[in-house]
């Protein structure tokens, strides 16, 4: 349930703050005529997410098993990727984010109402497409049927909007470089379990060769069904009787991409910079007072 929480905050935080930057800037220009094509293009976003949930979930119950498990595991892995460049992108670009915005609105402001739509629809539609289909994949990797994952990206997704309201509101405060590089390297570790999932989903498919050569078995000492089993399941999808492939893989991902998200050059700022209110951690610019 945490790690699907982290999940739903982390993505839509980022959502959240877009939104605010960009009803922000057009408060602050006198251009609430555009704010219209803004939230018609949010929510086009929104449903286009809910509605890719579900045809994920739903969609993958008419398939026979073999099938089932080569799709779930092909798209783990697709999500581990999504997750993986989206949080690097973030690190790289968070503290230019403002400055990046402003000027792909501006230009939509020349073009007309359906620029708007689109500029809206865009920045927000990726996010929601990436936490469905992450959401899901984790869903499946927990494995036992319980709401519970979908429940705590609720959650987090909630959080996320009150937390984006404070900052609009001028409300809140926070370190967003320090946010993002905690959570991040904590998704890391969450994506790495999701992807040995994956994989392990592919083995089970019959795609891979090796579903009976395990790594280790230690279901005699971590009970599964045990409180700390579903625990270490639900944060890190961890089983007690990985395959050799799973454990390869999981290696393979955690350790370099790990240490690339932690190398200490993301948000280091450059000699004589002179760095936004953003880029310094604190919050989108807020509405004017009437």
């Amino acid at each position: 349930m945490f790690a699907n929480y982290l999940i739903g905050l982390r993505e839509g935080l980022e959502a959240c703050l877009v939104v605010c930057i960009l009803i922000a800037y057009l408060v602050k220009t006198g251009r609430r005529d555009a704010l219209k094509p803004i939230w018609t293009g949010i929510g086009v976003a929104v449903a286009l997410a809910l509605g890719f949930g579900c045809a994920l979930e739903f969609g993958s119950q008419e398939l026979t098993f073999e099938a089932q498990e080569a799709l779930g595991g092909s798209l783990s892995i697709l999500a581990v990727g999504l997750v993986t460049w989206m949080v690097f992108w973030m690190r790289r670009t968070a503290r230019h984010l403002r400055s990046e915005l402003h000027g792909k609105l501006d230009a939509a402001l020349r073009m007309g109402t359906g620029a708007l739509v689109a500029t809206a629809f865009l920045a927000v539609g990726r996010e929601g497409i990436e936490t469905a289909l992450f959401v899901w994949a984790s869903v499946r990797a927990a494995g036992d049927g319980s709401p519970a994952p979908v429940i705590g990206a609720g959650l987090g997704l909630a959080t996320a909007v009150f937390l984006g309201w404070l900052f609009y509101r001028g409300a809140l405060r926070i370190n967003l470089a320090r946010f993002f590089t905690w959570t991040g390297g904590m998704l890391v570790v969450v994506a790495a379990g999701v992807l040995a999932y994956g994989f392990h989903d592919l083995q089970e498919a019959r795609w891979l060769p090796g579903l009976k050569t395990l790594a280790f078995d230690i279901s005699d000492t971590i009970d599964p069904a045990s409180w700390y089993g579903t625990l270490l399941k639900g944060i890190f999808n961890f089983q007690p009787d990985p395959t050799v492939l799973q454990v390869t893989v999981w290696l393979l991902y955690l350790v370099p991409t790990l240490a690339l998200f932690l190398a200490p050059v993301g948000f280091a700022s450059g000699k004589g910079k002179v760095k936004e209110p953003d880029e310094q951690g604190s919050r989108p610019s807020t509405a004017p007072q009437a």
